[in-house]
C-alpha cells in the first residue's frame, strides 16, 4: 500500500515538473540525440517500447573502487509504456554513491525535456526490512507519450563486498544496440561467462579495457505462463574480476565458498543462553532425529524473518547470540542460529548459498549473486532418512538434508518447490562446493481429494467433500489460508468452487492441522449445487468430474521458445460418487483416459455401479520442467486432460 501511494505522488509530481522542464531551452546529449535518429524495424504490433541505446561503463581502480557509467534511451510505441520506461529508479545504499542523475525526454516535434537529481525523489527499497540502507532515487521523465523518445544516463561510485558484474542486456522489449565496456586496473584478471546467449568476443585494448558491442537483441517473451524465471533464460555476461595470487588463480566455488566461510567463522559461537535453551528442546528427545526435530521446529515457531542488512550486512550474518536474543532475523541470520544449535548435539551444518529461482544458477558460472541462505545438515549414522526427503548422498560429506530456516509451512525432510532441482553452493571447511538439491518424488507433494454427492430428481447435487495435502500443496495452500483473515478463509473454499459451479451455495467448511505443518492438512467442505444435472426428454446429463482441473493451455499465435516450468512435481487423486436417482442406465459414458509420457501420466475412468456414478482420475506431474522438444506432447497431453474434464455422462430413464 505504501508503496502504491509514493509512486502516485512520485508521478503527481512528474505532472508537476513537466512545465519547469519546458521552461528553460534544453538540449539533449549527443550519444541521446543519435539514438534518437536510429530508424527502428517493424516489431509486432504489440511491442510497446524499443531500446535504442544501452550503455555501461565500468572502471575498476587498484582498490577495488568501482565506477559505473549508466546509458539508456527507448522509444515509446504505446501508451501502456509511458509509466514502465518513463520512470527511472536508481538504487543505492551506504556503500554505493550517485555521482549524478539525468533524463531527457525528445518529445516526436516538441522542445527536449531534462530532469535531473534536484527533481529525483528518495524513498526506501525493502519495505520488509527491518533496517536497511537500501535507498533509490525515482525520477519521472516528463512527456514519456507514444513517438517519444526517452533517454537518462548516471553514473555510481563503489566499493563492493563481492567483484562480480552482471550485464543483463536481454529486455522484455527489443534492444538495437548495447555496449558494455570494463577497465580493470593493471595486473587484475577477469573471467566472463556468457548466459543464454551466443558468446561475443570483446575488443581489447593495452590499457586493459574489454568492450563488448551487440545489435538486435530480440524480445524475451516473458508473458507466457509456466515460464522458467526471467533471470534463468534471459541473455546475460558474467564477470568475474580478481587480483591473481598466482598467474593462474581464476575464481571457482571453491574459493567463493572460502571468502564466504572466512567472512562467516565467528558467526556460529555457542552462549549459555542457546546451551541452555537447546538443553530444554532435547530433554524428552530419544533419538538425534528427534533432537533435530525439536530444533528445526523451533526455529519456525519462534524465530520469526525480518531482514535487517547494512552494508557488509547483505552477506555477513548476525551472530547467532543477537538473532537468539532477539527471535528474528533474515534467511542468513535464521540459518546461523539453526547451525549453532545442532552444533550443541552433535550434528554438523553448513551454508548454501542458492537462488530462489530455480535456473539461476549455474555450475560453470560461479557467483555470488544469489538471493537465499539455507541450511545443509550432514545426517549422522543414527537419523534414519524415512520421510527425509530433500536428502542428497554427497561423495564428500554424506548424506545432506536441506532445510530452509525461513519457510514455517515446510517441515523438516521437505525443502520449498522453488528450490528443488536447483543447485546451491555448501560452503565447507575447504571452500564451496556445488550441489544440486533433490526434486522430491510425486508422491511426497499430494493431493487426495475425495467427495460423495447426491443427485435429486430434480437435478440438485449435494456434496460432502475432504481434501488431504501434503508436501508442496499443503504448503501453497497454507500460506493462502493464513494470511487470509480467519473471517475470510471460507471465501478460498467458495473461489474455488466458483471455477467449476456457476450455482452453488457452501453449507459447510472446516480446516484440520491448519498451523501444524508437519501434519496433512486437511479440508472438508459441503455444498449444494442446483440444477447441476441436466434433463433431456429422458435422458439426464450430467459431468462427472465435478471439481479440480489441470488445464495448461498453450497459444497456438505464440510458440513457445522456451521450456514450460511446473513448481515440483506432484501426485493429485480424484474419487468422485455420485449417488443417482433410481431408474437410470447408461446411455453414453465418457472413455476412459490413459496417458504415459516420461514428464507426466494421467488415468481416468467412469463407471456406473447399480445407481452410484464413480468417476475416478489420477494425476502425476514427473518432473518440474519439460523441454522444448516434448512441448508438443505436453500440449496434447493437456488437450486430452481437459477434454477428459468436461466430459458428460448421459443416462436414460428406464421403464418402472
Amino acid at each position: 500500500m505504501q508503496r502504491n501511494t509514493t509512486k502516485a505522488f512520485v508521478l503527481a509530481c512528474a505532472v508537476g515538473l513537466c512545465g519547469f522542464a519546458a521552461a528553460a531551452k534544453n538540449h539533449a546529449p549527443p550519444w541521446l540525440t543519435a539514438a534518437a535518429q536510429e530508424q527502428i524495424p517493424e516489431y509486432p504490433p504489440d511491442t510497446v517500447a524499443v531500446t535504442l541505446f544501452e550503455q555501461q561503463q565500468i572502471t575498476i581502480d587498484a582498490n577495488g573502487h568501482v565506477q559505473t557509467l549508466h546509458r539508456v534511451a527507448y522509444k515509446i510505441l504505446r501508451p501502456e509504456a509511458r509509466d514502465t520506461y518513463g520512470t527511472l529508479v536508481v538504487p543505492f545504499d551506504s556503500e554505493t554513491k550517485i555521482k549524478s542523475i539525468n533524463a531527457w525526454s525528445i518529445p516526436p516535434g516538441g522542445d527536449v525535456y531534462q530532469v535531473g537529481a534536484k527533481e529525483a525523489m528518495e524513498t526506501g527499497i525493502s519495505p520488509d526490512a527491518l533496517y536497511s540502507d537500501d535507498r533509490q532515487k525515482i525520477l519521472s521523465i516528463p512527456a514519456a507519450d507514444p513517438g517519444s523518445v526517452i533517454g537518462y544516463e548516471y553514473v555510481q561510485e563503489e566499493r563492493p563486498y563481492i567483484r562480480e558484474e552482471e550485464w543483463r542486456f536481454q529486455q522484455t522489449i527489443p534492444v538495437l544496440k548495447a555496449s558494455f565496456s570494463l577497465q580493470l586496473a593493471s595486473g587484475w584478471k577477469m573471467d566472463s561467462y556468457w548466459v543464454n546467449y551466443p558468446e561475443s568476443r570483446p575488443q581489447i585494448s593495452d590499457r586493459g579495457n574489454y568492450e563488448w558491442d551487440l545489435t538486435n537483441i530480440p524480445a524475451l517473451p516473458h508473458s507466457q505462463d509456466f515460464m522458467p524465471a526471467f533471470d534463468a533464460v534471459r541473455g546475460r555476461l558474467a564477470i568475474e574480476y580478481y587480483q591473481p595470487v598466482s598467474a593462474d588463480d581464476p575464481v571457482t566455488w571453491q574459493s567463493l565458498g572460502s571468502w564466504y566461510g572466512n567472512l562467516t567463522k565467528d558467526s556460529r559461537q555457542i552462549t549459555p543462553e542457546i546451551q541452555q535453551e537447546v538443553a530444554q528442546l532435547t530433554a524428552n528427545a530419544h533419538t538425534t532425529l528427534d533432537k533435530i526435530t525439536a530444533i528445526t521446529n523451533f526455529m519456525h515457531s519462534q524465530i520469526r524473518y525480518v531482514a535487517i542488512e547494512i552494508g557488509i550486512g547483505g552477506f555477513l550474518p548476525h551472530s547467532a547470540d543477537v538473532v537468539f536474543q532477539n527471535r528474528y532475523g533474515d534467511c542468513k541470520d535464521m540459518t546461523t542460529l539453526a547451525s549453532a544449535m545442532l552444533a550443541q548435539i552433535g550434528v554438523k551444518s553448513y551454508y548454501v548459498l542458492i537462488d530462489a529461482d530455480r535456473g539461476v544458477v549455474l555450475p560453470n558460472v560461479p557467483t555470488l549473486h544469489v538471493d537465499h541462505v539455507i541450511l545443509a545438515i550432514q545426517l549422522p549414522p543414527d537419523v534414519p532418512e524415512g520421510n527425509l526427503y530433500a536428502t542428497v548422498d554427497d561423495p564428500k560429506l554424506g548424506k545432506l538434508l536441506f532445510f530452509d530456516s525461513t519457510d514455517p509451512h515446510c517441515p523438516l525432510g521437505y525443502v520449498p518447490a522453488s528450490l528443488q532441482d536447483n543447485y546451491g553452493m555448501v560452503v565447507t571447511p575447504a571452500g564451496g562446493e556445488l550441489v544440486k538439491l533433490p526434486l522430491l518424488p510425486p508422491a511426497t507433494n499430494r493431493l487426495m481429494r475425495v467427495a460423495q454427492f447426491t443427485l435429486s430428481p430434480s437435478g440438485d447435487l449435494s456434496a460432502q467433500a475432504q481434501e488431504v495435502r501434503w508436501g508442496a500443496p499443503a504448503e501453497d495452500l497454507r500460506w493462502t489460508l493464513l494470511d487470509a483473515a480467519p473471517k475470510d478463509r471460507v471465501k478460498v473454499v467458495e473461489n474455488f468452487l466458483s471455477i467449476f459451479l456457476t450455482n452453488f451455495q457452501l453449507t459447510k467448511a472446516s480446516l484440520g492441522n491448519l498451523d501444524v505443518a508437519d501434519k496433512n492438512l486437511i479440508e472438508t467442505y459441503n455444498f449444494v449445487a442446483p440444477n447441476y444435472a441436466k434433463q433431456a426428454g429422458d435422458l439426464l446429463l450430467l459431468r462427472p468430474c465435478v471439481l479440480g482441473e489441470k488445464e495448461l493451455t498453450f497459444d497456438p499465435e505464440k510458440p513457445r521458445q522456451y521450456p514450460v516450468e511446473f513448481s515440483t512435481s506432484t501426485l493429485d487423486t480424484d474419487q468422485f460418487s455420485i449417488t443417482l436417482p433410481p431408474g437410470y442406465a447408461p446411455e453414453q459414458m465418457p472413455p476412459p483416459v490413459n496417458i504415459s509420457d516420461s514428464f507426466l501420466s494421467y488415468k481416468s475412468e467412469t463407471k456406473l455401479v447399480g445407481n452410484v456414478l464413480q468417476y475416478t482420475r489420477s494425476y502425476e506431474l514427473k518432473t518440474a520442467v519439460v523441454a522444448v522438444k516434448d512441448l508438443p506432447q505436453l500440449k496434447r497431453d493437456f488437450q486430452a486432460i481437459s477434454l477428459d474434464e468436461r466430459q458428460l455422462a448421459v443416462l436414460h430413464h428406464t421403464s418402472p
